[in-house]
């Protein structure tokens, strides 16, 4: 007997048969091995996505802390050796920002005084004019020449005395402990609580900034219509010397501002003798520095592992933890008699100061507002992400990889950034 072939339709229908069932298997794997990888895959936390942010080759661990708080309750949201003792570069000048709105107040503004214990005969002045400074960091030549003005004004056209320099509010030392020899005047002017135009004589910064005021102040005398008898020198004003004139700085708020966003080292040096001076035995660096001090301990900021030395950060002796940084942002946040003035100051992430090219397009754009920092041991940043957190990144390296620091921060900040949108 034999056998009976199968039709070839039947063969046909089979193979396809056989295909279709392949091609359904294929497809059924397709949609559910994604779905069972999705419930599979594990959450990544916030706190893991900021570990990752920081994370560099380039960077050393040992040799870097960071801190992020939930503003309104305080309670930690990440840390990673928030507690090291590290060299804060700029950071430094926050709680400049701090003693310099509290004890000085927002609305301060620094004199600068033309005096004389001579008389006037007629349009003559009989003695020296003393030019006094108070420690103002913006004074300018056109400052100068107000002043030189309001002289004229008086009836005055001729001095028959010299015009001296007073610059006794603050000590004479021009730079601050701590600093590289190639700090003074490449990242400072000289400290004085007499200069004008930060020093700068329009071919060099002078290392006489008293003189180099007197000298100015004589020219802009005579530019006004008064005629000086004897040349420029140095002097102290007695204490009933009758004022001439009068010129004061912008607000304390200004300055701070002008401070914080373009991370200005001289201004935060003046800053802080001033607030010596006002507030403290005198008007040296280390009775300004004793003075804030004394109020981040009155407002709890936790002080082990904290020292402060000068105002700017460029010293190698200032020490700061991401810890006391973060802990003084959020006092300085629930202070209502300095909120507004430190959020005015800070840099905006893209848009302004320090970080006008730093976090473009990314959540952290124009919602973060942090203070940088930067030397060639010391990389930070620390500030406000809109208001839910607080945070404060400081690397430290022997030099710190400006280019790799910079990015592990912006990235920290953004993915910050991203969750409290």
């Amino acid at each position: 007997m034999s056998l009976t072939p199968v039709p070839p339709i039947r063969k046909m229908e089979n193979a396809v048969s056989l295909r279709v069932r392949a091609i359904l298997a294929v497809g059924l794997a397709a949609v559910l091995v994604p779905a069972a990888a999705a419930v599979a895959a594990p959450k990544v936390s916030l706190q893991q996505r900021l570990a990752a942010a920081l994370r560099s080759p380039a960077l050393r661990s040992t040799h870097s802390g960071a801190t992020v708080l939930d503003l309104e309750t305080g309670a930690t949201v990440y840390a990673a050796d928030p507690g090291l003792s590290l060299l804060p570069a700029s950071n430094e000048k926050l709680a400049v920002t701090y003693g310099a709105l509290n004890e000085l107040g927002p609305d301060y503004r620094i004199e600068t005084d033309a005096v004389s214990d001579g008389a006037q005969d007629g349009d003559v002045w009989h003695g020296d004019l003393l030019l006094v400074g108070h420690g103002d960091p913006s004074l300018s030549k056109q400052g100068l020449a107000v002043l030189a003005r309001q002289i004229r004004a008086d009836g005055i056209r001729v001095v028959d005395g010299r015009v001296l320099a007073d610059e006794s509010f603050f000590d004479t030392r021009r730079t601050a402990l701590g600093w590289k020899p190639s700090f003074y005047v490449n990242e400072s002017p000289p400290l004085s609580a007499l200069i004008v135009n930060r020093g700068w004589t329009g071919r060099k910064t002078t290392t006489q900034p008293a003189l180099a005021a007197a000298q100015l102040f004589r020219a802009a005398l005579v530019a006004a219509g008064v005629s000086v008898a004897g040349g420029p020198g140095l002097g102290t004003a007695p204490d009933d010397a009758l004022p001439l004139a009068q010129l004061e700085s912008p607000t304390v708020a200004e300055l701070v501002r002008f401070m914080d966003r373009y991370s200005d080292n001289f201004t935060a040096e003046m800053l802080v003798k001033e607030v010596g001076a006002v507030s403290g035995s005198g008007g040296t660096t280390a009775d300004g520095v004793g003075v804030i001090t004394g109020l981040l301990q009155q407002i709890g900021v936790p002080l082990a592992g904290v020292r402060l030395v000068d105002g700017s950060g460029l010293s190698l002796l200032d020490r700061w933890t991401p810890a006391a940084l973060a802990d003084l942002l959020r006092s300085m946040w629930l202070d209502p008699d300095v909120h507004d003035e430190l959020l005015a100051s800070l840099p905006v992430a893209a848009r302004t100061g320090t970080l006008a090219h730093r976090m473009l397009h990314t959540a952290a754009a124009g919602f973060v507002r942090a203070k940088t920092g930067t030397t060639d041991r010391s990389s930070a940043l620390s500030g406000f992400v809109g208001d839910r957190f607080v945070f404060s990144v400081v690397q430290n390296g022997f030099p710190v990889p400006w280019t790799s620091a910079r990015q592990a921060q912006d990235r920290f900040a953004a993915v910050l950034a991203s969750a409290a949108h």
